[in-house]
């Protein structure tokens, strides 16, 4: 980080937190973060979106003790054609409001990455934010997408290009334009 993004003496650090490891006072904090940062205009933040946040490692930007921005990646099945990959996939990436703009995001981001990088063969987030995720090595999913259901597979066709990936040391030989699919879930399934 450059000394004009924060005042001289500002500790900043990122922290890597297993979901069972956070304190009451960092979750609250982090919700906080979460639904100052997402607006109606975004679909707000929703608790069943923090739910699918947990059971994962998360990334917490804090300066001087004050937390002001979060990522969490969770494992997740994704298959690309009918391949399964173990994926770590992020969710509720934030920066508090007053904070954005200063380059605590992408501290966050290139830590997940980094840890994406070490224990899945893929990274896999779904965003409308394609610049900001682009310039820290992710690649937009060309091909369609959709969920598997116990039905079968259902298209997803309103995520169609809204689904960014990772790639990893571990990962296979990867067809952008193949189908990808994840597993059902509450809510939002992408």
């Amino acid at each position: 980080m450059s000394g004009d993004q924060t005042a001289a003496g500002d500790r900043v650090r990122v922290r890597r937190i297993p979901t069972g490891d956070l304190t009451k006072l960092e979750i609250a904090a982090i919700r906080d973060v979460l639904w100052s940062a997402f607006d109606d205009e975004d679909g707000g933040m929703r608790e069943v979106d923090w739910q699918h946040a947990l059971g994962g490692m998360h990334f917490v930007l804090d300066i001087d003790g004050r937390i002001l921005a979060h990522a969490s990646v969770v494992e997740r099945e994704i298959h690309v054609a009918d391949l399964p990959l173990r994926a770590g996939y992020v969710e509720a990436v934030a920066t508090a409001p007053r904070e954005q703009g200063r380059g605590l995001g992408s501290l966050v981001m290139v830590d997940a990455g980094r840890y994406i990088g070490e224990q899945f063969e893929l990274g896999v987030l779904g965003t409308g934010r394609h610049a900001f995720y682009e310039r820290l090595g992710w690649s937009t999913w060309r091909g369609p997408s959709g969920v598997r259901t116990p039905d079968g597979v259902r298209p997803t066709p309103d995520e169609d290009g809204f689904i960014l990936v990772l790639r990893t040391a571990t990962s296979p030989s990867l067809d952008f334009s193949a189908r990808i699919t994840c597993d059902s879930r509450e809510g939002d399934v992408w």
